[in-house]
Order: structure tokens, then sequence, then C-alpha cells
């Protein structure tokens, strides 16, 4: 019997993250549909030339992406990936192939867009005198990269805040961050406009301007959504 169509040959670097991600790739692309059943634990090692347990793992992975019900004594069941509450299924996604790594990637920025301003306000409001000391350490720190400088600044920006959610939203995106941060910070001219967005923040926050650090996180923001923007699509060009 031929494997299913979804399936394809494994490269065995990564076993278990090959097989989810072909299983991710099924499900995002409608290769598997919303309630089909997949090949039993036993098919999909027979298939693939792996052991049991290698697939067992990858489909507790994507049960807990929210993608699979696993029902013990029957099978695995696709769900409809829409409805997932895991914000890890945004990073899984940017792995899937540069198409969907790059609306994913747009989508994130804009979002960051929308929520940043609001942080910076409420940050310029409650900041205490430890936020502003940690802030300065930060922006003083010869040691790190300027990247690893604005995760750091915009943590600090996010404990300030005292906004829970915004800060959680940071830390997952943090992730990100760490993963595709090249793609803002390899050009110099956008890490001289951070090393100038973490002086000017600072000032706003020190001086509890809440209009000024609004408008300056807005203003960064966008500036870093443009250039990222602009770089993939050079990137799109010369990849055809």
């Amino acid at each position: 019997m031929a494997p299913p169509s979804f399936l394809r040959p494994l490269t065995r670097s990564r076993l278990s993250g090959e097989i989810e991600g072909i299983l991710l790739e099924g499900i995002i692309g409608g290769k598997l549909r919303v309630g089909e059943k997949l090949p039993t634990e036993r098919e999909l090692a027979a298939d693939l030339d792996v052991n049991r347990s290698t697939v067992r793992a990858a489909l507790g992975k994507l049960e807990s992406l929210e993608l699979v019900e696993i029902r013990h004594g029957d099978g695995v069941y696709v769900k409809d990936f829409r409805r997932s509450s895991n914000l890890e299924l945004i990073l899984a996604l940017t792995r899937m192939d540069e198409h969907q790594r790059d609306s994913v990637i747009s989508s994130l920025l804009r979002l960051r867009t929308i929520f940043g301003p609001d942080m910076a306000f409420l940050a310029s409001q409650n900041r205490t005198d430890d936020h502003l000391r940690s802030l300065r350490e930060v922006i003083r720190e010869s040691r790190l990269s300027v990247l690893e400088k604005d995760i750091l600044v915009h943590h600090v920006i996010a404990l300030a805040s005292t906004n829970v959610l915004y800060l959680l939203l940071l830390n997952f995106f943090n992730k990100f961050m760490f993963e595709y941060g090249y793609l803002y910070f390899e050009d110099p001219e956008n890490a001289r406009r951070s090393v100038l967005f973490h002086r000017e923040i600072y000032q706003a926050l020190k001086g509890k301007n809440g209009r000024k650090a609004r408008q300056i996180m807005e203003d960064v923001m966008k500036f870093s959504e443009d250039a990222v923007a602009g770089r993939l699509k050079k990137q799109d060009h010369a990849g055809r």
C-alpha cells in the first residue's frame, strides 16, 4: 500500500520535528481536512521508516498546538488550525516555507505596531525609578549587540507598563526576534535608528511624557515594519 500523499521522505536530521513539519504542512495546506482521521502510529512509523515513539512525540507536539485531537482507543483526528489558541503555532508557521514565513512575519510586525505604542504610554505613566535604572543600564551596556539591547529595552518597557498581557505578548514576540531579528538589524542604518530610539524612549519615560512615548514607539515600530517589508520584497524578487 502506497504511503499517504501528504508524506514525503525524511532527511533524518531531527526526525520528530520533521514528522511534525510534514503533518503541519498537510493540515495548514489543506491536504489533511478538518475531521479527517490520520493513519495509525504503526502505519505512519512504517511509511516513514521510524519507530513509533518518534511518531508519538510528533503527534504530541501537534496536539499541544491544538492541530489534532488524540482520542485514545480510537485514533488521531485533524482539528481546524484557525481555532487554535496556542501562540507557538505562529512560530511553527514561519518554518513551513518562505511565503508562509514572510506573511507571518509581516502580520507579527503589524501586531507589534498596534500594541507597542500603548505599552510605551502605560510605561511612561507607571514606571518606577527601578525601571529607569534598568533601562539606563541596558542602554549603556557595551557587551550587548543592538538586537540584544533592543529586546531588553522592550522588556523593561513592558514591565513598566504593568500590563501583564503586553508582557506575555512581548515574551512571545522575543522568540521571533531572536530567530528573525537579523532581517532588520543586519542593516547598519536600522541599527542606528534603534540606538536613537533607546535614548529617546528613555527620556520620554523619565519625564513621564505619555504622548511623546506613544509617538516615539509608533514611529520606530512603523519604521521597522517598513524596513523588514522592503527587505522581504527584495528577497522575493531575487528568488524569482
